[in-house]
């Protein structure tokens, strides 16, 4: 998805509206997905410095983008010229810390990336002594936990090519198959149906479903166990998916594991009904949460009911006990509650859910039930 200008321009805009609001003076973006959310830009963070420079509303400095010279034919395709970008190039031998301390004026306060490089955030703080050195991830994501509609059509699409690797498991989860089987052929149909990259497969069989971050080994999978499998991918235009679904591998699972499930079936969909505008995000982990441990099962339960999900895979907001956010249209989150046995089994059951203007939008719409194989 190719952003429009104007739409980033909108963007750098709400950004530097937000830092203000915030009490930070400038914010210094490293290449990631927060650069890739306000310029378009798909740039790799290296050793030598890349950064967008921008002030807060109020402060006269126009922005800029401090690139390396051997970089900077890799910004043809970006609009900044109609952005206002100046672009001011670097080489080798140079200090780029002091091009930004230049730039940056007298700040009191400057947020960098969340995920900027130690090497880069310790180069503007000797550059930039007495100055406060914060992280601006609170500043945008304010931005970004907000969906607009042409975001939401990138996460259903993404949505929708997952399912159809769900819809096929019958072709990779069989007895006498390792995980690690199994999960080569699901990532190859995660491209195939339509990612362009993998971000994860988890095939967790048998006492593995117990951990939720299990991935794959060479377990062989036997005739009745309970597989998780949680797998994701990013298209083109970065945005992603993820969606996990529980089956039973090779047999009728025994009455005290559909009883087990139905219970956490109750919670998903519970969850699920509690995502509206105005709720708080911990709100709709305790829907999920109340219904697990009136059975019994609180502390089998080892994690958050969901998180963010966009151009990255794990973004805000997180669904999780104590954040009180205020939900509002736009936000898209999984909810994932979870149940796990230590050495027997585990199951899980994850959709990505859109906030609308009154409930949510479950994106994923397989079915939810333990499904036979």
């Amino acid at each position: 998805m190719s952003v429009p200008a104007e739409l980033l321009a909108e963007r750098l805009h709400r950004a530097s509206e937000e830092a203000a609001r915030q009490d930070v003076d400038l914010l210094v973006i490293t290449p990631g997905t927060d650069l890739r959310y306000l310029l378009g830009s798909t740039a790799s963070t290296h050793e030598r410095l890349t950064c967008l420079v921008l002030a807060a509303e109020g402060h006269r400095a126009p922005p800029a983008l401090v690139v390396p010279r051997l970089e900077a034919p890799g910004l043809a395709g970006l609009p900044l010229d109609k952005l206002g970008i100046e672009v001011i190039t670097w080489t080798d031998g140079e200090d780029p810390y002091l091009l930004v301390s230049d730039l940056a004026g007298v700040p009191r306060r400057v947020a960098v990336s969340d995920t900027m490089p130690a090497v880069h955030a310790f180069g503007l703080r000797d550059t930039l002594p007495g100055v406060s050195l914060g992280l601006a991830g609170g500043v945008l994501a304010e931005l970004r936990m907000r969906k607009d509609a042409a975001e939401v059509a990138e996460l259903r699409t993404a949505a929708e090519a997952i399912d159809r690797v769900h819809a096929r498991m019958g072709e990779f989860l069989r007895p006498g198959r390792t995980e690690a089987q199994a999960g080569a052929d699901i990532a190859e149909a995660i491209v195939a149906e339509g990612h362009t990259g993998v971000e994860f497969v988890i095939v967790g069989s048998g006492p593995n479903g117990a951990s939720p971050h299990h991935e794959l080994s060479d377990r062989v999978i036997q005739p009745g166990d309970v597989v998780v499998v949680d797998i994701g991918g990013g298209l083109a235009s970065g945005y992603n998916s993820d969606c996990t679904r529980t089956y039973a591998v090779g047999g009728e699972p025994a009455e005290e594991i559909r009883r087990t499930y139905r219970v956490l079936q109750e919670a998903q969909e519970a969850a699920c009904r509690a995502v509206r505008p105005g709720t708080s995000a911990e709100s709709v982990d305790a829907a999920a949460r109340e219904i697990i441990s009136a059975a019994g099962f609180g502390e089998r339960f080892v994690h958050r009911t969901g998180h963010g999900i966009g151009l990255d895979v794990h973004e805000q907001p997180y669904i999780v006990g104590g954040n009180d956010l205020e939900l509002a249209p736009g936000m898209a989150f999984s909810v994932e509650p979870g149940i796990y046995l230590d050495g027997e089994w585990g199951a899980r059951i994850e959709d990505i859910v859109v906030v609308t203007e009154d409930g949510g939008e479950r994106l994923n719409t397989r079915p939810r039930d333990l499904v036979v194989l």
